[in-house]
């Protein structure tokens, strides 16, 4: 996993592992957390560890996730908010003017000891095994904050964004460094990889990301880049903005289901390794069928010089958890070849000049 994220992947081994892998689809999840509230559950450090390796025992993937979620640094410094089943979060008073901002403190790192614990726990059991931590994208993190919950259209995100530029700035910069913090925690207990979700980005325009979007992430990213673990960067909806959410530092750019990896590569060069794709909507689909769009996305993300394989965003609650194993499998054993095959033929369209030649002639 750190390997591909480094666009070093020794005999073509293709690691995977899935968003949202770690809950939701798995019963000894539910049985878990019965009765018990999501942000609760975060806190806990015993139940985070637990849910952590639930599926890294049953599914054999790559790495694991943190069990936690974008909205706990918000919490911890001080945002009255909750996580209602079936809506998401729910922000108690919404940001509107200035003065709102007051509620986003500045966050001890000594407020997150669950997270501390919680790392430790699971580095205690994963062995050589990745951790992988992760924190909202300023952008996203403000939507919620700005709509009051989750939102369609984002459009009082808009407004104020285009219309108070200094509010949005400071709500966003104040947003960076708290999942800054955040992601600095779980890299001081153990964390070896992290990843940003900008899960909104995709509402805006490549315009407005670039404006209002693209600087913060970039923020976020830079205060962990002396820590030297690799970075991913995934948004839904961004196939547009990939170049753009490239220069916000990260060295692994997260892929949807709405663009194959090898144009995503294309677009963004050959800097940076590429994470996904495959549809989590497929996952429902007869196994030949399945097992084909995995392979053609292994065959596809050999344009990149790195890539681990994942869905285009979380597994959905209804998954099947046997056929998520049937796909580690098939990465795992199908994987080193079809990505080995992939990489010839690129070479050799490269070496005679054809259509791939421009931007795949690192193969050569």
């Amino acid at each position: 996993m750190v390997a591909a994220c480094r666009k070093v992947q020794p005999n073509d081994h293709v690691p995977v592992w899935f968003m949202r892998q770690a809950g939701r689809s798995l019963p000894e999840y539910r049985a878990s957390r019965k009765d018990i509230g999501m942000l609760e559950s975060c806190m806990r450090p015993d139940l985070v560890a637990e849910i952590t390796m639930q599926p890294v025992r049953r599914y054999g993937v790559d790495a694991a996730i943190l069990y936690s979620d974008i909205m706990l640094p918000l919490k911890a410094a001080g945002v009255d908010l909750e996580i209602v089943s079936g809506r998401g979060p729910v922000i108690a008073h919404p940001v509107r003017t200035p003065g709102d901002l007051e509620q986003l403190r500045p966050l001890d790192p000594e407020r997150l000891w669950y997270i501390t614990q919680a790392v430790e726990l699971i580095t205690s059991q994963l062995g050589d095994l990745p951790l992988i931590g992760f924190a909202g994208a300023p952008f996203t993190l403000a939507s919620y904050l700005v709509e009051g919950g989750p939102s369609r259209d984002y459009a009082a995100t808009k407004a104020l964004m285009v219309s108070e530029p200094s509010l949005w700035e400071a709500m966003c910069i104040r947003l960076a460094d708290l999942s800054a913090v955040f992601l600095q925690a779980q890299v001081a207990a153990g964390a070896t990889v992290v990843q940003l979700f900008d899960s909104w980005a995709g509402s805006l325009s490549a315009e407005d990301y670039r404006r209002y979007a693209q600087p913060y992430s970039a923020r976020v990213l830079r205060a962990v880049a002396d820590t030297g673990v690799p970075r991913i960067h995934f948004g839904v909806g961004t196939s547009e903005l990939l170049v753009q959410m490239g220069t916000a530092g990260a060295e692994v750019i997260g892929v949807d289901w709405r663009l194959s990896l090898a144009e995503a590569s294309r677009r963004v060069g050959h800097r940076y390794a590429l994470q996904g794709n495959l549809d989590p909507a497929l996952l429902s689909a007869p196994w030949p069928v399945l097992a084909e769009r995995a392979r053609e996305v292994i065959s596809s993300g050999a344009s990149a010089p790195g890539h681990i394989f994942n869905l285009g965003h979380g597994v959905p609650p209804e998954a099947n958890p046997a056929v998520l194993a049937m796909i580690v499998e098939l990465v795992h054993t199908e994987g080193p070849q079809l990505r080995a095959a992939a990489r010839a033929e690129l070479a050799e369209a490269s070496t005679a000049g054809g259509p791939a030649a421009s931007s795949r002639s690192q193969y050569t």
